[in-house]
């Protein structure tokens, strides 16, 4: 299914300009970017008559709490400022406050891309800040599922994706090192990483398949396509469909895995030999309670899996 299709299947609504919005912006996104950014890409959206109130964050987690005050005072419009890992924890303030069951009330969110990879919304065709404002001005918006994550500890919700194996240990190579690379940074994670590739197994069952248990470099769970920034993880997701795609790569040497490595920009990653893809509703593990480093939106969270579940159109996106 296409991009075009996608607009097909998920009615739009729009949004006026003139409804207020709690803008929840993250200076450090970006490598500190999107602090210098920000005000004058506000400045310039107000100026095309959004009314936007700003909140900073000053460290993890801020978002979270500031999207569940603002909750409180009647605020259901967010504007994420940042990368992944803010409208990640926004989305998560939202959703632990407002629920997700039929009834519940329901949270929109526009998105700015001021930080480093900024994967999620290239599924909509956009790939900058300038073309993210544009699409706030206008102010269609569209249903979007989200992930249900269940762990020893609690839950929590994504939008883009949770890998395992690979993707996480890179990732943490990525936040760690070259973050303020974006893609580029990513990419030399990858090669990094490879020096000491491995296969790790999570024994998961789905809706569809029986126990799977073999060894992996990498699973992802994707609800939509892009990691990484412009890494096509799960070609054929699609953010409003109720399922995810499941992406595995099976093991092989340092050498096969490299070569094949550039194909994910274009998505033919999964015509590889050793990368399988398949598609559920629901995900269940047995991990036997060890906690494992996952991405999260481009985050790494370690937890003790045991679940994820597909909440379908659970909040609205500007795009």
């Amino acid at each position: 299914m296409t991009s075009a299709q996608t607009t097909e299947t998920s009615p739009r609504v729009s949004v006026a300009p003139s409804e207020s919005w709690c803008a929840i912006v993250n200076p450090a996104a970006g490598g500190g970017r999107s602090g210098k950014r920000a005000p004058s890409a506000l400045a310039r959206l107000r100026e095309r008559g959004l009314r936007i109130e700003a909140r900073y964050t000053d460290k993890p987690r801020d978002a979270v709490d500031l999207a569940k005050r603002e909750l409180d005072r009647g605020v259901r419009r967010f504007l994420c400022v940042g990368g992944d890992g803010t409208t990640h924890e926004v989305l998560n303030g939202a959703l632990a406050q407002l629920g997700v069951s039929a009834g519940s009330e329901r949270v929109t969110l526009a998105m700015l891309p001021l930080g480093t990879g900024n994967s999620f919304l290239r599924d909509f065709g956009i790939t900058s800040a300038e073309e993210a404002a544009r699409r706030i001005e206008r102010g269609h918006t569209r249903s979007v599922d989200a992930l249900r994550v269940v762990h020893r500890d609690g839950e929590l919700f994504a939008f883009n994706l949770l890998g395992l194996g690979f993707a996480a240990r890179a990732g943490a190579l990525t936040n760690r090192r070259y973050k303020p690379l974006g893609t580029a940074g990513y990419i030399a994670a990858v090669v990094q990483s490879t020096v000491e590739l491995a296969t790790d197994a999570y024994p998961f069952t789905t809706d569809r398949a029986e126990r799977d248990e073999r060894p992996s470099i990498l699973l992802s769970f994707s609800n939509s396509r892009a990691t990484g920034g412009g890494m096509q993880m799960a070609p054929r997701a699609e953010t409003d469909d109720g399922e995810l795609d499941v992406i595995r790569i099976g093991p092989m040497g340092r050498g096969r895995f490299l070569s094949q490595f550039p194909s994910i920009f274009a998505g033919t990653h999964v015509e590889k030999e050793g990368v399988e893809q398949s598609r559920a509703k629901r995900v269940s593990f047995d991990l036997g309670g060890k906690t494992v480093d996952c991405m999260i939106d481009g985050e790494i969270i370690p937890l003790a899996l045991e679940r994820i579940e597909v909440v379908p159109r659970a909040f609205d996106v500007v795009a």
